[in-house]
């Protein structure tokens, strides 16, 4: 609609800033991933949830759960949001059609399983991708070496790779674990990172008000 901009999910823009670079050298065909995402991004009645169900099972107490269907505390949930009639989550459905939509891509397939951890802040990714030719991991990085927002960590042989816990509180994408996907001659599989509540949120509406100044289409102050 004119005059509204969408600010998409917190988990399809790190996918995004990850892989449009990417995409611009060598189009994607096909995306899986499965997402792990923090309690965060379900609210604060969701970290508070995390804290206390933590403690109830480290000193043998029942938990109940209220904001989750089940005990989120040492646990992991494949379930994010409400259940279409197509079998995924609406979470899941949202990060198709989002990811379609901001790479220009409607052909692109992409199928997406979403994950709730046991984490306060930080989303991660495990992400498969198939690109219409064979693409090195080492050209995959050095992609991404200039694409912004982005930093690679990625040296396996000292166990260098983005994390949650590392990336709270920082406004990059983090990328990591680039390799070649076995299954597949034009596959490239990484682990990708970020703040949901920085790059995933806040930060990526003041990024948007900022291009909206630059190109002229809002003017504060007046």
């Amino acid at each position: 609609h004119k005059g509204i901009i969408a600010n998409p999910n917190c988990s399809t823009i790190q996918l995004v800033v990850a892989l449009y670079p990417l995409h611009r050298v060598n189009p994607i065909k096909r995306i899986i991933a499965a997402t792990y995402q923090a309690v965060s991004g379900t609210g604060s009645a969701a970290v508070e949830e995390l804290t206390e169900q933590a403690k109830q099972v480290l000193e043998g107490q029942t938990t109940v759960p209220h904001v989750y269907p089940h005990q989120i505390a040492f646990n992991i949930l494949p379930e994010i949001d409400v259940f279409l009639d197509n079998d995924y989550t609406k979470e899941e459905w949202k990060l198709v059609e989002e990811t379609r939509k901001i790479m220009h891509a409607d052909d692109i397939a992409i199928s997406a399983t979403c994950v709730r951890v046991p984490v306060f802040i930080g989303h991660s990714e495990a992400l498969h991708v198939e690109f219409s030719q064979p693409m090195s991991p080492d050209e995959a990085r050095r992609i991404l070496a200039q694409a912004p927002a982005v930093k690679i960590l990625d040296d396996p042989a000292i166990s260098l790779y983005p994390q949650p816990w590392s990336a709270a509180g920082t406004d990059e994408v983090f990328v990591g674990r680039i390799h070649r996907d076995a299954s597949h001659p034009c596959g490239l599989a990484m682990w990708v990172v970020a703040d949901n509540l920085r790059k995933g949120a806040a930060l990526n509406t003041v990024q948007i008000a900022e291009e909206m100044i630059k190109r002229d289409w809002i003017h504060p102050g007046r």
